[in-house]
């Protein structure tokens, strides 16, 4: 089926009348209390990962296995021999609707709500890898399109089931640490190139490979092996950086901690690149080799709470409280909570929850715990997505607050896309001394419940993306 064909079908089929699940209408297979049958899209690569933590609940039969490029998808197909292969999404929806009760998408970012929307229309319950989509518009249309069906969701950001997310939330409301009003949070990412050329060599598309549905939405380009199987991460048509891959980790931690809604403000601040002595380089392209992103929150309890993120080797300064011999997070990352009467500090996924000046560790009686733990911790965040389809237990990381969450970090990068804006000025080459104005340089103020910076109307082109030809979302 055309791309084009597919969505009005798909449409036109969801507004038409509501899916009730196979399990319901047919003897295609038993109920979900017994068995999830599953669609998985990307199932190479963390996508093998995720199909392991489902198989390995003992309650998931898969359906279908769909990836565009076999190569990566081989472990997945030779220890499950038997399921059914597709490259392209449209025939899994064409073929096995009615087959299915869930999907998993752990495609490249830029595909993720593609893919994953048509199913949800549909009542499909859906686990879809994180950041939840590639840009703000998807992440709020994701929001709703689940809310509107129904269905339970998970993104898969797994320290949000960790015990010590909770801990966290517990002791902050307990007031230990007072009225957060400033927040640092950082990552080890990128951990691949980033400040790169557009890549322009035709490399020879592997067979393995469809590289047409590899772009998806994106526009078409010549296939490149600096693209793959990783390297997308760096290209903002594809990925979405460093603080795309880790924030919905990383920040994950105090937007559960203190229940963050939209930020007001962002400003950011990237490395500059250079080609040649003195001779600076636009590589608006490429998401930048480092960054500092600030945030702010209005917050009803705590007042307004700054955020600021850290990446590509940059870290915030140490905390005073810290002895000879302490750290803040790991080798990973981490976030620093300070409050008015102490610190907060955890590793990356949440882990490892401590109070600065550690000795507040050994005074502190902390409270009865008041939110109900997830079994297995962060080790369970996909078993609690199969809890949630099969007998409705709440999910830690549903759209609806990984739709917020997503939309925050993706607000960072906006941020980060106005700063490396570059208007060439009049009379002047790439190769001269300070050719360009950056109007981006600002900082941006938004408004987050109509999805819009009011200050600087560029920017607002960011908040969705032109989208090739027969995959417009609808």
């Amino acid at each position: 089926m055309q791309r084009r064909k597919f969505i009005k079908n798909a449409a036109a089929a969801s507004a038409a009348f509501s899916i009730v699940p196979s399990h319901v209408l047919g003897k295609t297979h038993v109920a979900p209390s017994d068995t999830l049958y599953v669609a998985g899209f990307g199932v190479g690569g963390r996508g093998n990962g995720v199909i392991n933590g489902l198989h390995n609940t003992g309650r998931v039969k898969f359906v279908a296995f769909c990836d565009v490029d076999d190569r990566r998808a081989a472990q997945t197909y030779e220890q499950f021999p038997d399921v059914k292969r597709f490259k392209d999404f449209r025939k899994v929806f064409d073929k096995h609707l009615n087959d299915i009760d869930a999907i998993m998408v752990a495609t490249p970012d830029h595909t993720h709500a593609s893919i994953a929307l048509p199913f949800m229309r549909e009542k499909k319950h859906a686990y879809v890898e994180k950041p939840l989509t590639h840009n703000i518009h998807e992440a709020r249309l994701m929001t709703q399109v689940a809310k509107e069906n129904g269905i339970v969701t998970q993104m898969g950001n797994q320290g949000a089931s960790s015990d010590d997310s909770r801990i966290a939330r517990e002791w902050v409301e307990s007031g230990i640490i007072g009225k957060v009003h400033t927040i640092d949070c950082w990552t080890n990412r990128p951990v691949w190139p980033q400040g790169v050329p557009m890549p322009t060599k035709k490399d020879r598309i592997p067979k393995e490979l469809d590289w047409d549905l590899w772009l998806g939405p994106a526009a078409i380009r010549d296939y490149n092996n600096a693209y793959l199987p990783f390297k997308w991460r760096g290209f903002w048509d594809f990925g979405t950086g460093a603080l795309g891959d880790m924030g919905c980790h990383i920040m994950e931690t105090p937007f559960s901690v203190l229940d963050l809604g939209y930020p007001i403000e962002a400003e950011a601040s990237c490395t500059t690149v250079w080609v040649d002595d003195f001779v600076e380089a636009d590589y608006s392209h490429s998401c930048p080799p480092s960054s500092k992103i600030h945030l702010k929150f209005e917050h009803e309890e705590h007042g307004d709470i700054a955020l600021n993120w850290y990446d590509g080797g940059l870290k915030p300064n140490l905390p005073d409280e810290l002895k000879d011999g302490e750290t803040i997070g790991d080798s990973g990352g981490g976030t620093v909570m300070y409050g008015e009467k102490g610190i907060l500090v955890c590793d990356t996924y949440s882990r490892n929850a401590r109070l600065l000046p550690s000795d507040m560790m050994d005074l502190y009686k902390a409270p009865s715990p008041k939110y109900p733990r997830v079994p297995g911790g962060m080790d369970g965040h996909i078993a609690n997505f199969v809890d949630g389809c099969q007998n409705g237990t709440p999910t830690s990381s549903n759209f609806d607050k990984a739709g917020k969450l997503t939309e925050t970090v993706l607000m960072g990068n906006l941020a980060v896309k106005a700063y490396q804006y570059k208007e060439l000025q009049e009379g002047k080459t790439p190769r001269d001394w300070n050719p360009y104005n950056s109007p981006g340089r600002r900082k941006l103020k938004w408004d987050g419940e109509n999805m819009r910076i009011t200050n600087y109307d560029k920017a607002n082109e960011w908040v969705t993306r032109e989208y090739r030809e027969g995959w417009e979302l609808k």
